[in-house]
Parts: structure tokens; C-alpha cells; sequence
């Protein structure tokens, strides 16, 4: 018994040096696509990021000293904030993620934009930059403070972190708008949505998942079409009503967003009175999730 307990431990720590080696490497990548869509597409054309990033660059184009330098300076007291709210494994990574960015950008060669249109600058810059935040956000880091500051402000303030981030951008936009002129303000403005949106498609993935609760009366044959037709499996719960006190059988299930319609069509042809609940997946770990052949 002793042997296997080894063998298991030296096992699940192999697991946990290549779950952080790809972690890293993945937080390495995310950095270097947003410090190209930095010095090649932002820059070039005078548009500006939201948060640290965004006031580190309107500094930069007044000083004329490198990027990188006010992107380290200006996030080490969000380094701080982000070891004592969440934890000294995200600080690292924070300070890895925010090291390389300001590396790369200073390192990187300047004088070359992939485009010097303005609109395909907005587009490709929002999602270049997205693309680069999204990866670090999928491995546990950030490349940017404002969040950690967001965080700490939701404790005493009554608006979201979501909330307080995007109060926090229109005012450094909007502040940019004195410097790089409103039009190039209002361009930045709209390549930090394309960012925000691309952020979410890249750390929860494209193929977004559901979980279905369905309690009925007919809850084996539902269960039944639905592990038939769709080819999903389904476990079963024991409920208890609260008014009533009757016993409820519970479906419980995972789908993904395309099988949504044809769910709802195969619960309705069995119980048109069955209570559905949706809820949006962004991971799943563990289990089978892999989809069977329908009959």
C-alpha cells in the first residue's frame, strides 16, 4: 500500500508541474499577442487600451520614454493589492504576466503598423489585444491591475466590479480624448468593447455550455428522449417542494448552446407544464461529457 501511495503522489505532482508549465506558457503567449497588437496596431495609430495599460500609454506618448516602463511602474501597487485580496499564486502571476508584457513591448521593434486605416485598427486592435488578455485571464493571470483595484472598491462601494472597471475606462478614455484628440478617444472607446467581448469568447470558449434543471412528473421518460434523441447523459435528483412538500423528481443535465431549441421541443412534446431552468456553463471538468450517438 505504501508503494502505490508514492506512486499516486509522484503522479498527481507530475500533473500539477504540467498543468503550471502550460499555464505559464499560455500567460507567456497572451502577453506577447497583446504587446504586438500594442506596437503594431494601437500605437501606430494613436489608439489607446483601457485601465493601467491605457494610462501607461498616454504617459509614454507625453514622455516619449518606452511603454514598458510605465506598464511595470504603474501596476506594482496593483502587484500588492492583488497578493492581499486573492492570494500570493495570482500576485505571481500577475508580476510574471505584467513582466513580459513590459519586456516585449520594449523589445519589440516600433516603427511598423499592420494597418494604417483607422477602423481595421479599432477591429483587429480590440481583438488582437482581446485575444492576448483572454489567454492570461484562462490561466489565472492578468496583464493588467485595474481589476484587482475594481476589487477592492466593490468592498466599499455599491456597483459590480464589471460596473466599476467600465466606469473607471470611459474616464481614462475620456481623458485620452485631451491628448490623442476625441475622435481617436471615441476609436479607443470602441476597440476596448471588441477587447471585453473577445476576452469573454477566449477564456470561456466558444462552444459555451448549458445546465438544464427540469423538474416534472415525467422525469424518467423526459431523461429518457433526452439521452435518445440528443445523446447527453442525465442524472436524477430527489426534490421536496416547498410549498407543497411533494416529492419532485429533478432532471439534471448538460448541453451545449445548439442543443437548446431541440431540449425544449423534446421536454414539451412530454410535459408541456415541466419547469425549466438554463444556466450558462463556462468550464466543465471532471466526468464524461462526450456526446453519444443518437438514436
Amino acid at each position: 500500500m505504501e508503494y502505490d501511495r508514492k506512486d499516486e503522489s509522484i503522479s498527481t505532482d507530475e500533473v500539477k508541474r504540467k498543468r503550471k508549465f502550460f499555464s505559464f506558457l499560455w500567460l507567456t503567449a497572451g502577453a506577447l499577442i497583446m504587446a504586438a497588437g500594442l506596437n503594431y496596431v494601437l500605437i501606430p495609430n494613436r489608439l489607446i487600451d483601457g485601465g493601467v495599460t491605457g494610462i501607461a500609454m498616454t504617459v509614454a506618448h507625453l514622455t516619449h520614454l518606452p511603454l514598458g516602463l510605465f506598464l511595470f511602474i504603474f501596476n506594482l501597487p496593483f502587484l500588492y493589492l492583488g497578493y492581499k485580496q486573492i492570494g500570493r499564486s495570482f500576485a505571481f502571476s500577475v508580476a510574471y504576466g505584467i513582466i513580459v508584457l513590459s519586456v516585449a513591448t520594449t523589445l519589440l521593434p516600433t516603427g511598423f503598423a499592420i494597418t494604417n486605416d483607422t477602423l481595421l485598427a479599432t477591429v483587429a486592435g480590440g481583438v488582437i489585444l482581446g485575444i492576448g488578455v483572454g489567454l492570461a485571464i484562462r490561466t489565472g493571470g492578468c496583464l493588467d491591475g485595474s481589476e484587482t483595484l475594481a476589487i477592492l472598491f466593490n468592498k466599499k462601494l455599491p456597483f459590480s466590479v464589471g460596473q466599476i472597471i467600465l466606469f473607471m475606462n470611459l474616464f481614462i478614455l475620456g481623458t485620452a480624448g485631451f491628448v490623442f484628440g476625441f475622435d481617436r478617444a471615441m476609436y479607443s472607446l470602441i476597440a476596448y468593447f471588441i477587447a471585453f467581448k473577445t476576452i469573454d469568447v477566449v477564456s470561456e470558449g466558444l462552444n459555451q455550455t448549458k445546465s438544464i434543471w427540469i423538474i416534472s412528473e415525467k422525469s424518467e421518460i423526459i431523461g429518457d428522449k433526452i439521452m435518445f434523441r440528443l445523446g447527453r447523459g442525465v442524472t436524477y435528483l430527489n426534490g421536496k417542494g416547498g410549498y407543497s412538500k411533494d416529492h419532485k423528481d429533478v432532471i439534471f443535465c448538460v448541453i451545449n448552446r445548439l442543443e437548446e431549441a431541440k431540449l425544449k421541443k423534446i421536454v414539451e412534446s412530454v410535459d408541456p407544464k415541466a419547469f425549466l431552468a438554463f444556466s450558462n456553463m463556462t468550464e466543465i471538468q471532471g466526468g464524461n461529457f462526450k456526446k453519444q450517438d443518437i438514436h
